[in-house]
C-alpha cells in the first residue's frame, strides 16, 4: 500500500495546494489552468497562446487590467509569456457574484444559523453550520468541491462566491471548532481561491485533498494530494507535498515538515453479535486511529467516527447495503494518515410489496434485522 497522509497543527498556518497533475495541465496547448491563490491574489499557470490582455480579458473584464498585471508581475513583454509560469491577478480586479453551497449528506442533528439544517438546503456566505455529536454534514460547491464537517463542529462559511466568468469559486471556511475535510476541484478544472481559517491557522488550497482541525492545544493539516506552502502564526514556513504534514503548536511554531504515517495494513470486516470487527496490523509511530462507516470510499457520506488505541476494532452499519469502513493511524501530533479502505454489506434490506427498499429518513435502506 502506498503512503499519504499529512499533518500540522493549530497556529496560523498558510498552505498553498497546488495539483501534483495541474503543472502538466498547464502545458497543454489548448487551456489555461487557474491555480488557486495566495494572499489577495488568484494565480494563473501561464499555457500555451496566454498573453497579458487575453487574461486580463478572461479573468477581470477589462482587458485595460494588463497593464497593472503587467506591473506586478514584473512581465517584460506582455505578449510572450513563458510557459508554466505563475501569473498573479489581484482578486480586487475580479468579479465576482454570491455562490451557494448545496447540503448533499446529512446524518443526524445540525442547525445553519441556529436553526434545524435539512438536506438539500442551501448554506450563503455568512452562515455558521453546527453539527452535533454523531452528526455529519457535507456541502457540495458549485465547483463540485466538497466540505464535510464532522460531529461537534461550528464552521462559518465567511466567503463564498463565484468568478463572473469562470465557473471558479471563492471561498473560505472558518473552522471555529472540530474540523472539516475537503476535496478541492475534482475535476481538475483548477481552482479559484478555497481557504479554511482556524483561530491559529490558515490553509489556501490550490487544488487537492484537504483537512483541517482545531482543538484547545493545537491544530491539524493533512494534505492527501497535491502541495502546499505552510506558515505558522509566530514563526516557521514550509512547503509540503503530497504524503507530508506539518504541525503548528499552540504558541504558533511550526513543528517541522514529516512524512505521513503508513497507511493500515486492514484485515476483512467479521461479522459478530450485532456489528463487524476489523482487525489491522499496528503502524509504527501510530499513538491511536480513527475508525469510520461511511457509504463511499472517500469518507464524504460518513455515519460514524470513533478512536480506537489498538486493533481490533468493533463497528456498527447504519442500514442494509454497501458501506466502507475506514481506518487512518494518528501520530502524537494529531495528524492523520490517509484512510485505508474495506467494503462490507450492512445486512438484507426491508423491501416494500413493489420489490424497491425501504428508506430510513436519513435515505439509508432499513434492515432486515432491525425487526
Amino acid at each position: 500500500m502506498k503512503n499519504h497522509a499529512s499533518r500540522a497543527h493549530n497556529p496560523l498556518i498558510i498552505l498553498a495546494v497546488a495539483c501534483a497533475g495541474s503543472l502538466a495541465f498547464a502545458f497543454s496547448s489548448a487551456m489555461a489552468q487557474p491555480a488557486g491563490a495566495e494572499g489577495d491574489d488568484f494565480i494563473h499557470e501561464v499555457a500555451q497562446g496566454d498573453t497579458l490582455l487575453a487574461l486580463a480579458q478572461r479573468y477581470t473584464s477589462s482587458p485595460s487590467n494588463w497593464v497593472s498585471m503587467q506591473a506586478l508581475n514584473q512581465v517584460a513583454e506582455p505578449r510572450q509569456l513563458p510557459i508554466g509560469r505563475e501569473l498573479r491577478i489581484p482578486f480586487a480586479l475580479i468579479p465576482e457574484r454570491p455562490a451557494r453551497a448545496t447540503v448533499v449528506h446529512m446524518v443526524g442533528r445540525a442547525t445553519v444559523n441556529d436553526a434545524p439544517l435539512r438536506m438539500g438546503a442551501q448554506v450563503a456566505e455568512g452562515d455558521v453550520v453546527r453539527t452535533e455529536a454523531r452528526s455529519f454534514v457535507t456541502l457540495a460547491l458549485a465547483d463540485d468541491s466538497t466540505v464535510s464537517v464532522p460531529a461537534d463542529s461550528v464552521v462559518q462559511v465567511e466567503r463564498l462566491q463565484v468568478f463572473q466568468n469562470e465557473t471558479l469559486t471563492d471561498s473560505i471556511f472558518n473552522v471555529r471548532r472540530g474540523a472539516v475535510e475537503s476535496h478541492v476541484a475534482p475535476a481538475r478544472r483548477g481552482v479559484g481561491r478555497f481557504e479554511v481559517r482556524t483561530p491559529l491557522n490558515i490553509t489556501g488550497v490550490r487544488g487537492t485533498r484537504l483537512r483541517v482541525r482545531a482543538t484547545e492545544t493545537g491544530a491539524q493539516s493533512e494534505v492527501v494530494t497535491g502541495r502546499a506552502r505552510v506558515r505558522a502564526s509566530e514563526r516557521g514556513s514550509a512547503m509540503l507535498r503530497s504524503g507530508q504534514g506539518a504541525a503548528t503548536d499552540a504558541a504558533g511554531a511550526l513543528l517541522g515538515v514529516r512524512p505521513l504515517l503508513p497507511v493500515p495494513v486492514l484485515g476483512v470486516p467479521v461479522r459478530q453479535g450485532g456489528g463487524w470487527q476489523l482487525d489491522f496490523d499496528p503502524v509504527p509511530g501510530a499513538t491511536a486511529y480513527l475508525l469510520r462507516v461511511a457509504g463511499d470510499e472517500e469518507g464524504t457520506r460518513l455515519y460514524s467516527s470513533q478512536r480506537i488505541v489498538a486493533p481490533p476494532a468493533s463497528f456498527t452499519a447504519p442500514g442494509a447495503g454497501t458501506y466502507h469502513v475506514l481506518l487512518r493511524a494518528i501520530d502524537a501530533d494529531g495528524v492523520m494518515g490517509e484512510d485505508a479502505a474495506r467494503s462490507f454489506l450492512g445486512g438484507r434490506a426491508l423491501r416494500s410489496g413493489t420489490g424497491l427498499p425501504v428508506l430510513t429518513s436519513s435515505g439509508t435502506q432499513v434492515a432486515l434485522m432491525d425487526y
